[in-house]
């Protein structure tokens, strides 16, 4: 686990519309433009490997901007390809804030931030006592089944909550700015609730049938 001490105050940060990564969750990765391996070998020579996945955005002017909040993984697992690109796994470490862009020579964006509000990222397992798991999951079944996607059922069931609902979020197929909202979540019962309502909104339209918290 590392602490607020281990955490650098600039982190080089990769905006790819539309993957999520979560504290203690993994996010596997195929590296392969030129600017994203040079971030993967610089990365590898930190003591900390961290690095910033964010969701960037299209601005009113049309200017390619980053949303406020990512989440910093660490690089646990390296691979290369006999064609040069890298395979890689990211263990979320904690979410952070972006202060502001540096400005620099490497071809990749690096960012300052703030790892101050996101303690909790760094602290115990969250649980979610509330979570009514058989509705949750009949809920997701209808999800998967509308949308032709299947499952390893029996491993959900047995999943501790956090590893439930984190890749459930990680892995649904949710436009980006749900998924922002899903990162943006405080705390575990807030985002199986935003899990929920987005589940819902698919499946309803937005009526407010059935609703399940």
């Amino acid at each position: 686990m590392m602490t607020g001490v281990d955490l650098p105050d600039t982190i080089p940060v990769f905006p790819l519309p539309g993957a999520l990564l979560l504290p203690r969750a993994r996010l596997p990765l195929h590296i392969f433009e030129p600017r994203y391996l040079a971030m993967i070998e610089d990365v590898m020579k930190t003591p900390e490997r961290l690095m910033g996945m964010i969701q960037p955005y299209e601005s009113a002017s049309g200017k390619t901007r980053l949303h406020d909040i990512g989440c910093a993984g660490r690089l646990t697992a390296f691979s290369e390809t006999e064609d040069g690109r890298y395979m890689i796994t990211l263990s979320g470490i904690s979410r952070f804030r972006v202060r502001r862009e540096v400005e620099g020579f490497t071809p990749y964006r690096r960012c300052d931030v703030s790892w101050s509000g996101f303690e909790r990222d760094r602290g115990a397992v969250e649980t979610d006592p509330g979570m009514r798991r058989d509705d949750f999951l009949k809920l997701l079944g209808r999800f998967f089944e509308e949308r032709g996607l299947s499952t390893d059922w029996e491993s959900l069931d047995e999943a501790e909550d956090e590893l439930l609902i984190n890749s459930l979020s990680m892995l649904c197929p949710f436009d980006c700015e749900e998924r922002q909202a899903l990162l943006e979540s405080p705390t575990l019962v807030e985002r199986r609730e935003t899990l929920v309502t987005l589940i819902e909104f698919a499946l309803h339209g937005g009526s407010g049938e059935e609703t399940m918290q």
